[in-house]
């Protein structure tokens, strides 16, 4: 039969001591496994993918080496198997990878080089009121300055937030934004009275080129994280929701590890800025051969006899004009250009 004589002998002995049944096919799988997860760390583990069902085994493991120092994790792999045979794991639909060219990158090198800001798309709580998500974010960190619950996207609801947040971190170099309200406007360079209000603080505003999310994409990548551990359900009231807003901020500062950190926690990185927000926005000064012009409440200012329209989110702040060629003069707000300025038919161009 072409077999040793210890396998002749091996199924001899087996169906002398159990018959037929000896003969059916057994496991081949070791008695004995070296590298196997221990069942407390495999229980550790599970427990802490069901506190936090939207972290994966790269969050869980930092995670719970910071908690229980004693215990021997396995690789995030190995981990990762163990909540699939678990079944807490949902096989997600694998999607196709698309190349954009983007934008430049921004890069800091500290703390407050760059804030980023938007509205996490609205969705309305249990008593049927709309909620409009406020976020704010520190680029260089990821930490997590502020999420607010507003009924709506004007400018009048989010003024109060960023005061607050410039009062308690300080002000930052930049504001990172998208082109929408309030940040922005389709007037005049963009111009609306919050980032008015920044540049007045010393703050550069930078704007992505519309219909590029990918530009701000760690505050995109946070929002994805915000919407499905704090908003799926949304809450009962819009109160209740910014309970679990504050909650998930707790959370994602000071526990969640963040890879592009190194699996340290956003909290442990950002430090507040030391340019404090002044009690009175400080005066806007310009070079002593540029001419000087106030903006009424209407948006215009006079000129040579002329009253011309620049921008409502100007008003009552200085404009600079410097005469660049004989009749052309350049239009400047603080140290921006907003636009040109033809003595020949005195038409504003951006």
């Amino acid at each position: 039969y072409s077999i040793s004589r210890k396998t002749g002998y091996k199924w001899s002995d087996r169906y002398e001591a159990e018959g037929r049944a000896g003969l059916v096919e057994r496991s081949h799988a070791p008695e004995h496994c070296p590298h196997k997860i221990p069942e407390a760390v495999a229980r550790a583990i599970c427990e802490a993918r069901r506190a936090h069902p939207a972290w994966g085994p790269r969050k869980l493991l930092p995670w719970l080496a910071r908690r229980e120092p004693t215990l021997r994790l396995p690789a995030a792999s190995t981990a990762g198997d163990l909540l699939t045979r678990e079944g807490l794991v949902k096989k997600r639909r694998r999607r196709r990878r698309y190349l954009h060219p983007g934008g430049v990158a921004p890069v800091t090198t500290q703390p407050n080089d760059i804030w980023t800001t938007d509205f996490k798309g609205h969705f309305r709580t249990g008593d049927g009121e709309y909620c409009y998500p406020l976020t704010v974010a520190d680029l260089h960190s990821r930490f997590l300055l502020g999420c607010d619950a507003l009924t709506s996207t004007k400018g009048r609801e989010a003024r109060p937030c960023f005061e607050r947040l410039f009062r308690e971190y300080g002000l930052p170099a930049a504001m990172r934004s998208d082109n929408g309200v309030p940040f922005a406007s389709t007037g005049l360079h963009g111009l609306s009275q919050l980032n008015v209000w920044w540049m007045r603080l010393g703050i550069q505003h930078q704007r992505i080129r519309p219909a590029s999310p990918q530009e701000n994409g760690a505050h995109e990548r946070m929002h994805r994280t915000l919407k499905r551990e704090a908003t799926r359900p949304s809450a009962a009231t819009r109160r209740r929701q910014q309970v679990a807003f504050d909650r998930f901020r707790a959370i994602y500062n000071e526990e969640r590890p963040h890879e592009a950190l190194g699996d340290r926690t956003p909290a442990s990185v950002y430090r507040p800025s030391r340019r404090a927000l002044p009690e009175r926005l400080p005066a806007v000064e310009y070079p002593g051969h540029y001419q000087v012009r106030f903006v009424c409440n209407a948006g215009t200012f006079r000129f040579k006899n002329h009253l011309l329209f620049i921008a409502s989110a100007l008003k009552q702040h200085s404009i600079g004009l410097e005469e660049v060629e004989d009749g052309i003069w350049s239009i400047y707000f603080c140290q921006i250009l907003l636009a040109r300025l033809d003595e020949r038919d005195f038409v504003i161009r951006p």
